[in-house]
């Protein structure tokens, strides 16, 4: 959903920026590793350590370089499968440095095996989501469901109430940390979902796809059959 609206708003608002980097001749996939590399920082370093605030500034001043690299590569007219491939591929790593920073912390400092358990749900349903659309389309199949909770989704519900949860912490405003527990039930809740939600979807369509398969090679078998010459002894003549 907030792919939908929010990205062509946040296109619009970086693609000065994006200019910029490519007047200093750096390339898209440059902007790729670094902003992965600096989101996997902010989550690691501070998250594990309940320093949420900080590392939610730390994430989002690099979380925007999935949308500038494809923002260059616009503007410089070329895409790539290998750019393609690289940013899908470092997304995901992305995305697990941040569950992965906040078990850390419930398994160590935040002493909650409940939650803890329910963010490294939230860890695997979300690279699981992501693969049902990638694995449906890689068979021929649209896949035409987005879901409830997609990854926009489920970086902004997680890292706004993380970042609000650090308050408590950084600024000492009590009780706010109660956010990111609520946050990590929604997304876990909202992640299995749209897993059910794709699911359900990719088993329809490759019913129809199957079945039109099906009509088709029928269809082909019924024209070769009535083929001159196909099944028949037309062309031939009797001896008598």
């Amino acid at each position: 959903m907030l792919n939908k609206y929010a990205r062509a708003f946040f296109t619009r608002v970086l693609t000065p920026f994006a200019a910029l980097l490519l007047r200093l001749r750096v390339s898209p996939d440059a902007v790729t590793l670094v902003g992965t590399a600096g989101v996997m920082a902010g989550a690691l370093a501070f998250f594990p350590r309940g320093e949420f605030f900080w590392g939610t500034v730390v994430i989002t001043l690099f979380v925007f370089s999935d949308l500038v690299d494809g923002n260059m590569a616009r503007q410089l007219g070329v895409s790539s499968r290998w750019g393609a491939f690289l940013d899908s591929t470092l997304d995901r790593v992305a995305d697990a440095a941040i569950f992965a920073g906040i078990a850390l912390w419930y398994a160590g400092g935040g002493d909650d095996q409940l939650l803890c358990s329910v963010t490294l749900f939230c860890l695997a349903s979300g690279q699981v989501v992501s693969y049902t659309k990638a694995r449906g389309e890689s068979i021929g199949l649209p896949v035409a469901v987005n879901g409830l909770v997609e990854r926009a989704e489920r970086l902004v519900i997680t890292l706004v109430c993380a970042g609000f949860a650090g308050w408590e912490r950084t600024f000492g405003v009590p009780h706010i940390d109660l956010l990111l527990p609520v946050a990590l039930w929604v997304v876990a809740v909202g992640s299995l979902v749209t897993l059910v939600q794709r699911m359900v979807t990719v088993r329809r369509e490759s019913a129809e796809a199957d079945a039109a398969d099906a009509a088709a090679e029928a269809d082909a078998a019924e024209a070769a059959g009535r083929a001159p010459g196909a099944g028949s002894r037309e062309g031939t003549t009797e001896q008598t």
